[in-house]
């Protein structure tokens, strides 16, 4: 058992304490809240890198992607090239009511067509509004905020290395190829010595 009434008295502590403390009231909407740097508000399209892979639909987990698009044939580049069909986006939409969050669609997205912005202010009366389209989407991608400087302790990407070691042994080739040329072949000087002692 313990003390009668220890309890009440922690209760009543807490509330004592917080009772001295002064309140803090957000003026929102008059005030913006400060955001984190990487808040999850609402995902914007950048449609011109968008190339109707239909990967950010396949992958979604809630199927809140609805995606819309038809084949164009392009003139061939050259003359004597063959023509080529390319996918058109027609429409791009996410159905926020369904939308869970998850960043899967901007993680999967091979193209960086789909981004994060901290934009909250988006409710609607009735939800059959929170079906944006591309238009909106787009709208919200002049929302996104510049991406973080990266470290500069940090180690360089993989690709970024690979790249450098490609360039090296190229450059490393080109030297040694240069070198080759500009030194004499020694089978040709030694034929030319066999003349000189033989007349």
């Amino acid at each position: 058992m313990g003390i009668p009434g220890r309890g009440l008295a922690k209760g009543l502590a807490v509330t004592l304490r917080t009772m001295t403390r002064k309140s803090v009231t957000a003026q929102y909407p008059d005030v913006q809240p400060d955001l984190p740097p990487r808040t999850r508000g609402v995902i914007g399209l950048f449609e011109e890198n968008c190339t109707v892979c239909m990967l950010c639909a396949r992958e979604c987990p809630d199927w809140c992607i609805y995606i819309d698009s038809h084949k164009e044939t392009v003139p061939p580049a050259a003359p004597g090239g063959r023509e080529r069909s390319r996918n058109v986006l027609d429409r791009f939409a996410i159905d926020f009511a369904l939308c869970m969050y998850c960043g899967i669609c901007i993680e999967v997205c091979p193209f960086d067509a789909l981004f994060w912005s901290p934009e909250f202010e988006y409710a609607e009366t009735d939800i059959r509004e929170l079906t944006h389209e591309r238009d909106r989407l787009r709208e919200w991608m002049w929302t996104v905020p510049e991406p973080p400087a990266l470290d500069p302790a940090a180690e360089d990407p993989k690709e970024l290395a690979a790249a450098r070691k490609a360039a090296d042994k190229l450059a490393a080739q080109q030297a040694a190829e240069a070198e080759a040329a500009a030194r004499p072949e020694p089978a040709q000087d030694a034929r030319q010595d066999t003349k000189e002692e033989g007349t």
